[in-house]
């Protein structure tokens, strides 16, 4: 799953998020729990609304909660719909190996590299997770595209 700030720029960027089940998101307010849902059939619907979408929280007890605007919901894109999201521009994606010294310490590392056409040029952006390699790429795709 990716990290809330990519999330976060990722609305920033305009990408808009239509809910279909199994998508996970995270409550977006200072007063909200970190906790992440999933929309499915049973606990959590995506209701549309001639005034926008609202999640209904179906039966749940934990807290007072029966739904949430979509403007409140911030989509956290599984590595697949990024994929898809990011379409031909898609080249490649490796796990790197580095070791790095600091000082009389040496660190393992591992990351993700994923290779984008990205205004007509291959980059690459690395991440420790796969997921976050898809989403800077998108990133970078979107800021292009909007230009």
């Amino acid at each position: 799953m990716i990290s809330i700030e990519l999330a976060r720029a990722l609305r920033d960027s305009d990408l808009v998020w239509r809910p279909v089940r199994g998508d996970n998101f995270c409550i977006d307010r200072v007063e909200a729990d970190a906790e992440v849902y999933t929309l499915s059939d049973m606990t959590v619907e995506a209701h549309e609304f001639s005034s926008g979408t609202v999640l209904g929280f179906n039966g749940t007890t934990e807290w007072a909660l029966d739904s949430v605007a979509l403007d409140d919901a911030l989509w956290l894109p599984r590595e697949d719909q990024l994929r898809e999201l990011l379409g031909a521009a898609f080249r490649s994606l490796e796990r790197v190996e580095s070791t790095e010294a600091i000082g009389a310490v040496t660190l393992d590392a591992s990351a993700y590299r994923l290779t984008a056409l990205v205004g007509g040029e291959s980059r690459a952006f690395e991440a420790p997770d796969a997921a976050d390699a898809y989403a800077r790429a998108l990133l970078a795709l979107l800021d292009d595209l909007a230009g």
